[in-house]
């Protein structure tokens, strides 16, 4: 199972979080005077929102590495897992996979120990190790970007370890939280070039401390009970009891103090795991109601992205980019909605500077893509190619089940590493169609299913002119 890692359409809430309707921060209650059912739906709704993508996150925590059942399941923690080859339109475990690099996945348990992740010598190509916490920050990043292709050796900690970094480790990363999700992507120029980075992926290397220091005894975690993930539970009252558990492992920042202050009113506290086993039938019902509340909160984010704040949206020919939804603590801490948002239509999203996804629904006039009426053509001008410092690609995907396509040609993606023929000029034209054009065009047609579509960009280093203002690509426009 891969994680998700492109932003559909998205957007943000009208409101913003903590604050009712009259623009008012929400105030805890006096102490021990227990809140009206209006203000438990309230703090419920507060306290939602803030736990959806740390919920979330723990779904695939369980189904990756704890449920041994689970039709997901990667082999438990402080394992590293690699894919094989790319995927295609047979991998229905998520939406709008990609096709253009091999993953590795590790979850890591970080509380008795830090561990070591060794790269291997890249070259010239382009790969980054995502570190994303329980939270959903991206707390760290080694890779062409971050850290250059040199083999090197990185330290991966929990909040509480206190030692100096090895003398010989490349950099330490330490998070705010125990748990910690390992994502490797490695580029893949080609069907021809699987082995290749199979190849490189048997370099990659876990490594706990004490092992890659060379002592003995390596400490041992205290023991801990997982609690099931229910996603109906996780939806009511219930969800506290999830959140309490998940507060257990992580740091709170000083600018949340207060809010954990005011969710406290509700039961949420770090450790109290049956509370909503003493919610009366009213706090029940209220909470309930909030949940709700939440719900549609974060729903609702999928109309307005420019209202949210933080958030750049930029739209035109069709498109939509987008910035601001993904990244580290201290872009992301106390921007629940955004947090919450990236969670359910991309969790596991790159920071824009790592890599940056233009969606296309609509064509040139507004209409939505349909192969089964329409065939389409896309034409780059050669003064306005994506700039990027790693690959750009883009992949086809049908609605509504945002999967690839069978086509009689295997091809679900197109991009500057496929074999591409430019016009004279240096321009470059797309046919995006079900039929296969004429034989001069086929090196440049991207199959379409016979019916809706979606078009999913990516730009992989995306150059700072690409960023600002957000690369549009050309509009996408009927040929016939």
């Amino acid at each position: 199972m891969s994680p998700g890692i492109a932003i559909v359409s998205i957007a943000a809430v009208l409101l913003m979080f903590a604050c009712t309707k009259d623009g008012a921060t929400r105030t805890s209650q006096t102490a021990g005077v227990a809140p009206s059912a209006d203000e438990a739906a309230a703090i419920a709704e507060e306290a939602y929102i803030y736990a959806f993508p740390m919920m979330e996150n723990y779904r695939t925590m369980y189904a990756q590495a704890i449920d041994r059942n689970a039709p997901g399941y990667l082999g438990g923690f402080n394992e590293m897992v690699h894919e094989t080859e790319l995927l295609g339109p047979e991998f229905k475990d998520i939406v709008r996979p990609n096709n253009d690099t091999m993953y590795s996945f590790a979850w890591l348990d970080l509380r008795a120990q830090p561990l070591v992740i060794t790269v291997p010598e890249i070259g010239n190509r382009y790969y980054s190790v995502q570190l994303v916490d329980m939270f959903t920050h991206n707390f760290g990043y080694i890779g062409t970007r971050a850290t250059g292709t040199n083999a090197g050796s990185y330290v991966v900690a929990g909040p509480e370890w206190s030692e100096t970094r090895p003398q010989n480790a490349s950099a330490v990363f330490q998070g705010e939280t125990s748990f910690v999700y390992c994502i490797i992507r490695t580029e893949v120029r080609g069907p021809d070039d699987v082995a290749a980075v199979g190849a490189l992926q048997k370099q990659f290397r876990l490594t706990p401390l004490n092992v890659f220091l060379g002592r003995t005894g390596a400490p041992a975690a205290t023991g801990i009970t997982f609690p099931m993930y229910n996603p109906s539970r996780a939806k009511s009252a219930e969800f506290v009891d999830l959140l309490n558990f998940l507060l257990t492992g992580v740091v709170i920042a000083p600018e949340e103090r207060e809010l954990m202050t005011r969710l406290s009113e509700i039961g949420i506290r770090a450790g109290a795991l049956g509370a909503s086993r003493s919610f009366s039938p009213e706090l029940r019902a209220a909470i309930d109601r909030g949940v709700g509340q939440g719900m549609v909160a974060i729903d609702e984010a999928a109309y307005d992205p420019g209202r949210l704040q933080s958030v750049t949206v930029r739209e035109g020919n069709g498109w939509q980019g987008i910035a601001g939804l993904f990244g580290p603590g201290d872009l992301m801490r106390t921007k629940y909605v955004a947090r919450a948002v990236a969670a359910k239509v991309g969790l596991y999203g790159n920071d824009v500077e790592e890599a940056y996804y233009p969606v296309a629904n609509v064509d040139a006039s507004g209409q939505p893509l349909d192969g089964s009426k329409k065939a389409y053509v896309m034409r780059f001008e050669s003064d306005a190619l994506p700039a990027v410092d790693a690959f750009w690609s883009m992949t086809m995907y049908s609605l509504p089940d945002q999967l690839m396509v069978e086509n009689p040609i295997a091809r679900y993606s197109i991009g500057d590493r496929s074999k591409l023929e430019y016009d004279e000029d240096g321009s470059l034209t797309l046919y995006i169609q079900r039929e296969s054009p004429e034989r001069a065009k086929v090196s440049n047609w991207l199959p379409a299913p016979d019916g809706a579509f979606s078009l999913q960009f990516r730009m992989y280093l995306p150059k700072a002119e690409s960023l600002d203002p957000l690369y549009l690509p050309p509009a996408v426009k009927p040929s016939r």
